[in-house]
């Protein structure tokens, strides 16, 4: 899939603001950004510098008045869709390190309160079967609900609203395959079968000695997916994090395939 993106931000910031980035496109095996162009109106300094696991990159960016920002990029994404079913747990004593952290409870991903639904309902399945049912379940029976969550809201809230966004269905695998042993991360991404268009959270799971990319929203697919960057939950893939005072005026996501 070849695809193009644009992003537009326009933030009103009445005093100097320290603000990390990360909207880059990444590159990989599956992945290639073939061009891209980051266009900044004013700023005091910038830096750039590897994400979590070193996939995709963040942006250190000192302010000097409004952050006013487009991001543009061409990429090349010839990612397999794997066959999920046929997947089977990695044993938990052949984990790597930086996969260990992934089993644990994050800010927004805490593993307690679904055991038991987790056993009644998907006891009887195992490795990417059970991921599959779960993300299954999780794609029925929540509503996709714009002013249901907010900065606060756990996978626990999600699972008892029953509602939510795309980093809450997120959470939501996340914390259930935690419960179930299974390493699971959020990744931030583009596509353009996301309506409407915006920045977009799936789930990568452990499987297989891999991970594997599954969107419980049911949007989208593997290979129409563009990675930005991974993450323990929400907090670690904020494509604007402020470290001061900035106000939304505008902001745009396109992405389009060719």
């Amino acid at each position: 899939m070849d695809s193009q993106i644009t992003v537009r931000l326009n933030y009103g910031v009445p005093q100097p603001c320290t603000v990390l980035l990360q909207i880059r496109a990444m590159t990989d095996a599956f992945q290639v950004v073939t061009w891209e162009n980051t266009e900044i109106a004013a700023y005091k300094s910038f830096r750039d510098m590897p994400a979590e696991e070193g996939i995709g990159n963040r942006i250190w960016l000192e302010t000097n008045g409004d952050l006013i920002l487009t991001y543009s990029a061409q990429i090349t994404v010839n990612r397999p869709v794997a066959r999920m079913k046929y997947l089977s747990e990695t044993p938990l004593y052949q984990l790597n390190a930086p996969t260990v952290k992934y089993l644990m409870p994050s800010r927004y991903c805490t593993a307690d309160g679904f055991t038991e639904f987790l056993q009644e309902t998907f006891g009887h399945l195992a490795g990417g079967r059970k991921v599959k049912a779960m993300a299954q379940w999780i794609t029925d029976n929540l509503t996709y609900d714009n002013d249901s969550s907010d900065g606060d809201t756990t996978a626990q809230d999600t699972f008892d609203a029953r509602r939510g966004v795309c980093r809450d269905f997120a959470h939501l695998l996340i914390a259930f395959c935690r419960s179930c042993a299974i390493p699971a991360r959020i990744v931030s991404v583009y596509s353009p079968d996301v309506t409407p268009p915006d920045f977009h959270a799936v789930t990568e799971v452990y499987l297989n000695g891999g991970w594997h990319l599954i969107d419980p929203t049911g949007m989208t697919t593997p290979d129409r997916m563009i990675v930005v960057g991974v993450g323990r939950d929400a907090a670690d893939v904020a494509f604007l994090t402020a470290f001061g005072s900035a106000m939304l005026n505008e902001q745009t996501v396109s992405v389009t395939a060719e």
